[in-house]
């Protein structure tokens, strides 16, 4: 039992040092990929506001921020020569998050049936246990500090921030109630997505840290790198692929004018 042990610390041991090698790589991969897709969106709201701004006769400034954002009609933005417009484009997108929810949860069942010794097993779950009560604390305490952000939030957007009456379109001081109590809706929604992949994450790595320690006793070096990498893209495609579900969601099926509203109570929940 004790040569288990040493061989299991030293498996942890040289799983750290093989991930912490790769991990510099893996974060400028990702924060190329997230650079591009910030590029793109910023391209496409650009093109989407130009659109709507000629089609409306519309310019020059306008309060709120992006609460109080309108969204054009993507239906008539059109793309690859006017064969596909900007609705059915974002419906194709649900689609490859769909994909990429199953690709995380594919890779997940993969890591759960690795082989494991159960000394090994024991501990790893040992660890998950642990962390789900922490996890539960953590929990109750976002939603007491979400009860202090959301009275800020209430009285900020109800009664400081310029919203325009979408009826006059004068500029009045503080948005209706229904768009305040969307914004604080959201900020929930954003705070279960991110909670949620919190949980599937340290699930992941509690089923890898224990299959790459087991691994690492025949010697062999690519599954100490394989399982800790298979664990981390669950992970970030599981993440990805909740928040772009989201937002496409709220592009696709909120109306135009409460999207802004949603974008940025999502925005509030994430960040905490």
């Amino acid at each position: 039992m004790e040569n288990l042990s040493l061989s299991f610390t030293s498996g942890l041991r040289r799983t750290k040092a093989t991930f912490l090698s790769a991990a510099p790589q893996i974060c400028r991969s990702v924060l190329s990929i997230a650079s591009g897709l910030a590029l793109l969106l910023i391209t496409a709201s650009s093109v989407l506001a130009q659109t709507h701004g000629a089609t409306t006769g519309t310019t020059g400034h306008r309060p709120g921020g992006e609460a109080n954002l309108i969204l054009p009609d993507l239906s008539r933005v059109s793309f690859f020569n006017g064969s596909v417009d900007g609705h059915t484009l974002l419906l194709v997108g649900l689609g490859v998050c769909a994909l990429g929810l199953l690709f995380g949860l594919w890779i997940y069942m993969q890591l759960k049936n690795m082989p494991v010794h159960r000394s090994m097993r024991e501990i790893s779950e040992l660890i998950y246990t642990t962390c789900k009560t922490y996890l539960t604390t953590q929990g109750k305490f976002i939603l007491v500090l979400w009860v202090f952000i959301g009275l800020i939030v209430a009285v900020y957007f109800g009664a400081l921030a310029q919203s325009v009456n979408a009826a006059t379109g004068a500029v009045e001081q503080g948005f209706p109630p229904l768009k305040v109590a969307i914004i604080l809706l959201f900020s929930l929604v954003g705070i279960a997505g991110s909670y949620g992949v919190a949980w599937f994450g340290i699930r992941v790595n509690t089923f890898a840290n224990s299959r790459t320690a087991f691994a690492s006793l025949e010697g062999r070096p690519y599954p100490i790198y394989a399982i800790p990498l298979k664990a981390g893209m669950s992970i970030g495609m599981m993440l990805i692929s909740v928040e772009l579900l989201i937002m496409l969601c709220i592009l696709l099926f909120i109306p135009l004018d409460y999207a802004g509203p949603c974008f940025i109570g999502f925005a509030i929940g994430e960040s905490l």
